[in-house]
């Protein structure tokens, strides 16, 4: 039975639910991991992750499907690319099955947290590792804590889906051979000055470029960046410096075999923008964010589809996916794990 909330009215936020998982590590193994209701969080001042951000993050969401069941989208993904973080950040991997049995855990301990099907709501589900052992020379610590906290949220568009404005950016989300490519918690830190900056000029985001020539397109602080070209073509950019989205992955699935649109993986000069018809911000949270209009570096590019609605390939990409998402179109094999 879900709680009495007004699911619809639900902000974008964290609230404390009933149950999460943590697990810790020390002499170089993990305990059982368990369920617990105590919210907070305890550690020494010396820990790791508060001298040297020795931190990473997952975000994937549970729903309740049309048949009225709870499900999570590919938790095995979300497990892997952690692994990868882990491992950049000489951090231990939290196994990929205990992973995934630690989600399904945390949401089914959490089932009255889940908002109902419509509702537009979704619980959100963050993964988390930090290093909790004392650190005061620079190297890793030798003790990690890792935990699952969830929490309900509202849609990420109230009203729908309207096409932001976004601009270029002077500095650089990641360094050429660096972090760009994992989801660590510094490379948010270092795009927190940025994005208020692009708040307080009247922007939703910014658009980074690579870091070394500043010419190709790479993504948001937040978000992998689609193109769509005048001729119904699906483009996303391609570098070593940009997160690798399961959101992304799973589009460029539905676009080529649900779909049948044709799907370019390259590497986008900026120079390009000019000629093509939509643009959307890709991730996690809202799916597809649609761009009705890039500034920055002396131009104006206006997308043919407007500050209105979201463009016509986009929304049938995005109508598509959280279709599947949600139980009211045919999955793919393994993506959609069913919780109860």
């Amino acid at each position: 039975m879900a709680k009495q909330i007004d699911w619809a009215n639900l902000p974008f936020s964290y609230q404390v639910t009933d149950k999460r998982f943590v697990a810790n590590y020390k002499n170089g193994a993990w305990d059982g991991g368990e369920l617990t209701s105590d919210a907070t969080v305890k550690i020494t001042e010396c820990a790791g992750v508060l001298q040297y951000a020795q931190t990473c993050f997952e975000g994937l969401k549970a729903y309740t499907a049309k048949d009225g069941s709870i499900v999570t989208f590919r938790p095995d993904l979300n497990a892997e690319r952690m692994a990868r973080s882990c491992e950049r950040l000489e951090m231990p991997v939290f196994p990929k099955d205990r992973f995934i049995q630690a989600v399904i855990d945390t949401v089914k301990a959490n089932s009255e947290w889940v908002p109902p099907f419509g509702s537009g709501a979704t619980l959100y589900i963050r993964p988390y590792m930090f290093g909790s052992g004392a650190v005061i020379g620079v190297k890793p610590a030798d003790e990690y804590q890792f935990r699952i906290l969830v929490t309900p949220v509202g849609p990420y568009f109230k009203g729908g889906a309207k096409p932001i404005t976004v601009r270029f950016s002077d500095l650089d989300r990641a360094a050429p051979h660096g972090t760009g490519d994992i989801k660590a918690g510094l490379n948010y830190a270092m795009s927190l000055h940025n994005i208020m900056d692009a708040h307080r000029a009247g922007f939703a985001e910014n658009i980074y470029l690579d870091p070394a020539t500043h010419t190709y397109i790479e993504e948001t602080g937040g978000a992998n960046i689609l193109f769509v070209t005048k001729d119904g073509t699906l483009v996303t950019p391609k570098s070593d410096s940009i997160l690798p989205s399961i959101t992304r992955r799973s589009l460029i699935h539905v676009a080529k075999e649900y779909l049948h649109i044709a799907v370019e993986e390259r590497k986008v000069h900026k120079d390009e923008l000019k000629d093509f018809a939509e643009c959307g911000l890709c991730g996690t949270a809202a799916v597809i964010s649609p761009v009705g209009k890039i500034s920055g570096h002396g131009s104006e590019i206006c997308f043919p589809s407007g500050m209105e609605a979201i463009g016509p390939v986009l929304k049938k990409l995005r109508e598509t996916l959280t279709g599947i998402q949600m139980g009211e179109i045919a999955a793919p094999e393994g993506w959609i794990y069913k919780i109860q």
